[in-house]
């Protein structure tokens, strides 16, 4: 199904595409609940590798990193029989090493077992550093491009822990965000604990939710147990983050210190995913779900809504979506973009389908339909 469907759309506009993107070749990794599938783009033309890799596994969290002098990648995978383990290529996902030990593990005294990885985060200021966000949430650390792990103790003992409850999905860690400027700066996520940060590198940790609202608490407006899906960082300006909530969408301008509410115009404020774009300030995505008791796309329509003033307006982007009732729902790691020029926008959903836009998300075109549940889904130019 997977190569007929591309079959449709690679021929499609190609010329005129390849003339707008060169020959860059970009990498797109798509997890799902059985197995990750692997796209390759050259020019206009799009090609999946035949089968899936990791049949039957689950695949949570993705990460293709590029700062070495030949990218990695990253997958967290969880098999129903031999539990969750992080895998790595070398060779943009031809073949995968699983390391003899478990890369990620929980120290014994923590009484604590991994369920899932789930999220992988190459670190923007330091070549071979690479988080993994786990459920039960922590944070870890590696030094060797992912082959290998250290829990962040300071976040796991954090004195708020034994008041974190656990979101729908459970008590993940699912966002990690690096500063360029400093790499003792670190910016993650829990659900349903909130956003915390550091600036000592790990040592301490401090709830960062001002201005986040909990509607589903007594205290709408507390410190930390904001049920917060997804945070991205602004291309221009690192200080600048998006935020979307178990309702509401945010914005800070100092990291975290204070968030604006910025869902106005749009046609629903609960969602999981949000992404920046990769150069263009004030720019991001995210994709409305109707309700936390009805989630499908906002009003049934296939829409990603961007911003390009930093959240003050949202227009719909629909060119090339499905225009019929539609049930789709994106996850929160299943929108991303690329490192493109323009810039290549991705999304994946529950019903199976992927669609990927060349160009700044103005058009989009579907690459896939049939598949398992789309988890994540991760993309970068890599040749």
């Amino acid at each position: 199904m997977l190569g007929c469907k591309l079959a449709d759309v690679c021929d499609k506009d190609v010329e005129d595409t390849a003339e707008v993107i060169g020959m860059t070749e970009v990498l797109l990794a798509v997890g799902t609940r059985k197995g990750l599938f692997i796209g390759r783009r050259r020019g206009g033309s799009w090609e999946f590798d035949a089968s899936p890799y990791f049949n039957a596994q689950a695949i949570y969290s993705v990460a293709v990193d590029t700062r070495g002098e030949r990218p990695r990648l990253l997958a967290g995978g969880d098999s129903a029989h031999w539990g969750p383990s992080v895998f790595h290529s070398d060779d943009l996902g031809r073949t995968w090493t699983e390391p003899a030990a478990p890369a990620v593990k929980f120290p014994k005294d923590t009484q604590a077992s991994l369920e899932r990885v789930w999220q992988l985060h190459p670190a923007a200021a330091e070549p071979d550093v690479v988080y993994a966000g786990t459920e039960p949430a922590a944070l870890y650390r590696s030094e060797n491009r992912g082959e290998s792990f250290e829990l962040v103790r300071p976040l796991w003992e954090h004195p708020t822990r034994s008041k974190w409850v656990p979101g729908g999905g459970g008590e993940g860690l699912h966002t990690v965000l690096t500063d360029t400027r400093d790499p003792r700066s670190v910016t993650v996520a829990v659900s349903t604990a909130g956003v915390f940060r550091t600036s000592d590198g790990g040592e301490s940790w401090a709830p960062a939710n001002s201005g986040v609202s909990a509607v589903f608490l007594p205290d709408p407006n507390p410190e930390f147990g904001q049920c917060v899906h997804k945070v991205a960082r602004d291309a221009a300006d690192p200080d600048r983050l998006y935020l979307q909530n178990h309702w509401g969408v945010y914005r800070s301008d100092d990291r975290g210190g204070r968030w604006k509410d910025i869902g106005a115009g749009l046609p629903s404020t609960f969602g999981f995913a949000v992404a920046a774009h990769p150069a263009r300030g004030g720019t991001a995505y995210v994709f409305p779900i109707n309700a936390d008791a009805d989630r499908v796309p906002a009003d049934r329509r296939c829409r990603v809504f961007r911003t390009s003033d930093g959240g003050e307006s949202w227009e719909p982007l629909t060119a090339g979506l499905p225009q019929e009732d539609h049930y789709g729902t994106v996850l929160r790691d299943a929108l991303c973009t690329d490192d493109a020029d323009p810039a290549g926008v991705y999304f994946g959903n529950r019903n199976g389908e992927v669609f990927a836009s060349a160009d700044d998300g103005d058009s989009w075109r579907q690459l896939a339909s049939h598949l398992p549940d789309v988890l994540c889904v991760r993309a970068a130019v890599v040749g």
